[in-house]
């Protein structure tokens, strides 16, 4: 058995239910999607196979079926703060941040795994990132979030928790190792960085400090127009 929990129950349902919610209610922009198929390609993704030797890749089919466009300069980008982004992006009528996007959409807060040698899921339990870093969520989201910052353009938001332990800007993390590195340099005018500490929660982190400095850094490096700024009102 594995560490970590097991399937969402009617994770089927759930995928198929929320890509109809998606293209019908939260953002029928996107145009028409078989949610099907999406749910075939997500599903062979992972079935059917050892759980800890899924691969990013595994998941381009699903991500091709999925993939539509990301408005410009509406692209946000975090770490340690999912709910405050869920809120404040506003499903996606101010920003589209990763769980606002179709393929992100189907599969946030939601775990699954298969089994080798099992067309079934496996409800009982799934491995860890711990236990190995090939398994279908975190693979899953690591394509997810190539993909996200490949079609992100014009001025990029990162929202940062200043209270986080370990600072705001955690290595290794998805926007450390999977996000940046995937930026196209030529579609971004502007990297603009806020980082907001936790009500009540002490202030570990800020800009031109800590972990924050290296952030700024390293894009400046790379050759990006870079602001930040600390508990934006």
């Amino acid at each position: 058995k594995w560490k970590g929990e097991g399937t969402t129950q009617n994770l089927e349902n759930i995928v198929i239910g929320r890509c109809y919610d998606y293209i019908r209610i939260v953002n029928p922009a996107v145009g028409e999607k078989n949610c099907s198929q999406i749910w075939e390609a997500f599903k062979n993704a992972f079935i059917n196979k050892d759980p800890c030797s899924i691969l990013p890749k595994d998941y381009e089919l699903f991500i091709n079926l999925s993939l539509h466009t990301i408005p410009p300069n509406k692209s946000l980008f975090w770490e340690n703060n999912q709910l405050l982004v869920n809120s404040f992006a506003d499903r996606g009528r101010r920003y589209m941040s990763l769980g606002d996007t179709l393929f992100g959409f189907v599969g946030d807060f939601l775990n699954w795994c298969g089994q080798a040698d099992s067309p079934g899921l496996d409800y009982e339990s799934c491995p860890t990132t711990m236990e190995c870093e090939n398994n279908a969520v975190e693979s899953f989201w690591r394509m997810a979030s190539i993909t996200y910052a490949q079609h992100s353009s014009g001025v990029i938001h990162v929202l940062l928790n200043g209270s986080a332990d370990g600072g705001a800007y955690p290595q290794p993390g998805f926007f450390a190792d999977y996000e940046i590195p995937n930026l196209e340099k030529g579609k971004i005018s502007q990297i603009v960085i806020w980082v907001v500490d936790d009500i009540e929660g002490p202030d570990i982190d800020s800009c031109g400090v800590h972990s924050v400095k290296t952030l700024q850094t390293r894009l400046k490096t790379l050759g990006y127009d870079v602001t930040c700024s600390d508990n934006n009102k």
